[in-house]
């Protein structure tokens, strides 16, 4: 089976194990947008720790979950944004002011709507959580 998307199976499988109460789940494909979106969740403290571990010859990601997700998702398609426009994708993808992260990919690297507002810098969606 070809996947289109390893980002967006990702995140529902992180969903998916968080509505039934799981306590980790393992991630099929890792790649380093992967990595750095499940560093960005660790961060912002939706997921516990996660670890790169190689089973079979290849790499997969074993994630602790902390029961603090609700929903999680890729944006698809990457819409651009500017510097000053994440107001109406807040709108959009989060439920309320204040809660919840779109993860955004800047030239300074893969970071939270949050701390790219604070920089003054734009980017692609490419993923939220709340």
């Amino acid at each position: 089976m070809t996947r289109l998307d390893p980002l967006a199976d990702a995140l529902s499988k992180i969903t998916n194990a968080s509505v039934v109460g799981k306590r980790e789940v393992t991630i099929d494909i890792a790649s380093k947008l992967i990595g750095k979106v499940l560093s960005i969740l660790q961060k912002e403290g939706y997921i516990g720790k996660f670890e790169r571990i190689y089973e079979g010859g290849h790499a997969k990601y074993r994630v602790e979950l902390i029961g603090k997700i609700n929903k999680t998702g890729a944006i698809k398609p990457r819409f651009s944004v500017k510097k000053d426009g994440f107001e109406p994708w807040e709108k959009l993808f989060l439920p309320a002011r204040d809660v919840g992260i779109i993860i955004v990919s800047t030239p300074r690297g893969v970071m939270s709507h949050k701390e790219a507002k604070k920089l003054g810098i734009g980017g692609v969606l490419i993923a939220y959580c709340y």
